[in-house]
């Protein structure tokens, strides 16, 4: 039975690990396990903020939704009550998009939603 020797696989994972901390400060784009250390993190915080990024996009939709609804004398819990019983199944960020750039058509979508809840 032959011995293992893993020079060419070590060096070809240390090479992949310092290409991925290139850029970063001092001994963290040249060594190799502070690379390590570095990049496990940086994977990591970027899959979080991959998730965190969804939350954010959607509680800025729903603020500005909340904002276009207050400024049509009504709330946003209310409006999107009203759009369910009306049937209109349409995503927040649509309805944001229509908040800012179609003021007059998210006004129709407010009273639509009004008549629901008040009927």
């Amino acid at each position: 039975m032959a011995r293992v020797k893993r020079a060419v696989n070590a060096h070809k994972n240390h090479k992949k690990i310092l290409k991925l901390a290139k850029g970063y400060y001092g001994g963290r784009s040249k060594l190799y396990k502070t690379a390590n250390e570095s990049v496990i993190r940086a994977l990591r915080s970027a899959y979080i903020g991959r998730k965190l990024k969804k939350r954010d996009f959607r509680k800025m939709w729903i603020a500005r939704i909340n904002a276009a609804t207050r400024l049509n004398d009504f709330t946003y819990s209310k409006f999107m009550n009203g759009m369910k019983l009306a049937g209109i199944d349409m995503n927040r960020k649509m309805l944001s998009e229509i908040a800012i750039y179609d003021p007059k058509a998210f006004t129709e979508l407010v009273e639509v939603a009004k008549k629901q809840v008040n009927a």
